[in-house]
């Protein structure tokens, strides 16, 4: 006999855990397909300083890291001056690698030849994507990729333009997270809802 299931809480992929801050992400952004140039760059950002570390270790830093670079408008992180590098290495409220926030600055600046010389941001990931989401169909943690296809051949093309931190594995996170490809688990809650933003 199956037993009956009590609780309230909805059946979710199981990352989140019981974080109340984990559990909005996974509620309210992750996955939700994402068109906006700005928005884009500082996901893929944040995407790359957590290389080596937890999202959530990213996700509790990220008002703080909002707040050191300018909410992320890479017109101004792409003129960025040495001095600037040394304020952010003094920053304790986000992560002080001197690698990533100097290839935040390079990433800012290919993002800027995107957007004035074509196609923009936003079209080149997205059409390297297929042009619409698509869904994972996954009905397990273990059938989730870490790389595809599509994320080396982005990584590749991001890398050629000047981006950093944006290896097959980053840019696969990178992909999920905003909805590129939907890896919410197909019993997940949340996978019909994006499937429906899919559309």
């Amino acid at each position: 006999m199956t037993a009956l299931r009590t609780s309230k809480e909805p059946i979710r992929c199981p990352w989140p855990g019981e974080d109340p801050l984990y559990v909005a992400y996974h509620d309210e952004e992750w996955g939700v397909p994402e068109y906006d140039d700005r928005a884009l760059y500082e996901k893929l950002v944040l995407d790359g300083f957590q290389a080596g570390l937890s999202w959530i270790t990213i996700l509790r830093k990220r008002d703080n890291f909002r707040r050191a670079f300018d909410d992320f408008v890479p017109e101004k992180i792409a003129r960025y001056k040495p001095a600037k590098i040394e304020k952010l290495m003094l920053d304790a409220g986000i992560v002080r690698n001197r690698a990533k926030i100097e290839g935040a600055v390079l990433s800012a600046r290919g993002w800027l030849e995107a957007m004035e010389k074509g196609p923009g941001f936003s079209a080149l990931l997205w059409d390297m994507a297929g042009g619409k989401p698509k869904d994972g169909g996954l009905r397990t943690f273990k059938q989730v990729p870490t790389e595809t296809d599509v994320s080396r051949m982005m990584s590749k093309e991001l890398k050629l333009r000047g981006f950093k931190f944006c290896g097959p594995t980053i840019v696969y996170a990178f992909m999920q997270a905003v909805g590129m490809v939907n890896d919410h688990l197909v019993t997940c809650h949340r996978h019909e809802a994006c499937a429906k933003l899919a559309k």
